[in-house]
């Protein structure tokens, strides 16, 4: 099982031609109202990937998105039994996708914010669990508080980009940055540089590259790169998050690293092809008949 530490948002999802610049007004074409959150996302993925299943911990608000957002994890496989409600919305996710598959989005953490770390009862479900998946859409403090507490393995995708204290860095054995977040960490726009200097920091990496696939990297001098899975995308919005929660999967399953990334690669590429984030995310069937 994949224990998750994390966010979750109710996505609000304009599709348009094209995305509308500052001050400019566009005609969309469709709208949807889209259970997400990158924590919740991750929870799916993992859950939908796996046969052992995923738990989520984090926040809903006591607003009408509470009760959606809780039954589309149980929905998905996910145990929500660490899932609390708080005063006030839960968190917003506004989303603009284009044409291409492009996204744009604009994030308010809501019920999110108010994690503060975990309890004795989530290090609980924690320890029980294969790995923890952490995000960035939580306080910092309360990421910091998870991966320390940890007595499994820690993979971090340090979305949204911030700068990671030390003590974060020290408890994650492996972090799953996309080229930007990876260029924003290490100062490096090179992925093979950027990939070198985040293994100073921890012990395995992940750059994923969208269409030019993902580089992998690891302290005893392993070095791969996995080309992604040719596929027209219709919403990109949640394919790191697809990829993250299955590579999550793989890797506690005793998978070998090319083996691991190739399953998160086509997993991923599978949830571009259908809209939204957590309704996009495949079923390990649907996975293992595209490896085939």
């Amino acid at each position: 099982m994949i224990s998750v530490f994390g966010s979750a948002n109710m996505d609000l999802v304009a599709y348009t031609p094209v995305a509308p610049r500052r001050g400019e007004t566009v005609t969309g074409r469709s709208f949807a109202t889209v259970p997400g959150g990158k924590g919740a996302n991750q929870a799916v993925a993992a859950a939908r990937a796996s046969g052992a299943g995923a738990a989520f911990i984090g926040a809903v608000g006591d607003d009408a998105f509470g009760p959606v957002l809780r039954g589309a994890l149980a929905g998905a496989g996910v145990d929500v039994s660490r899932l609390r409600v708080v005063p006030g919305s839960s968190g917003i996710a506004h989303i603009v996708v284009d044409d291409d598959g492009g996204n744009s989005i604009v994030v308010i953490p809501g019920a999110n914010g108010t994690v503060t770390g975990p309890t004795a009862e989530d290090l609980d479900v924690i320890a029980r669990s294969d790995a923890l998946l952490l995000q960035l859409e939580l306080p910092m403090e309360a990421v910091v508080a998870a991966a320390r507490a940890a007595t499994v393995p820690v993979v971090l995708t340090p979305a949204p980009a911030a700068e990671l204290p030390p003590e974060l860095l020290a408890a994650v054995g492996l972090i799953v940055p996309n080229e930007h977040e990876a260029a924003a960490i290490t100062g490096h726009a090179d992925p093979g540089e950027a990939l070198e200097a985040l293994l100073e920091l921890v012990p395995e990496a992940v750059i994923t590259l969208g269409a030019q696939g993902a580089r992998y990297g690891s302290r005893t001098g392993e070095r791969l790169h996995v080309p992604a899975v040719p596929v027209r995308a219709v919403d990109t919005t949640a394919a790191g998050d697809a990829f993250a929660g299955a590579l999550a999967v793989a890797r506690a399953e005793g998978r070998p690293a090319p083996e691991a990334l190739r399953f998160a690669a086509t997993a991923a590429a599978l949830s571009v092809r259908r809209p939204g984030a957590g309704t996009s995310m495949p079923a390990r069937a649907e996975i293992d008949a595209a490896l085939r």
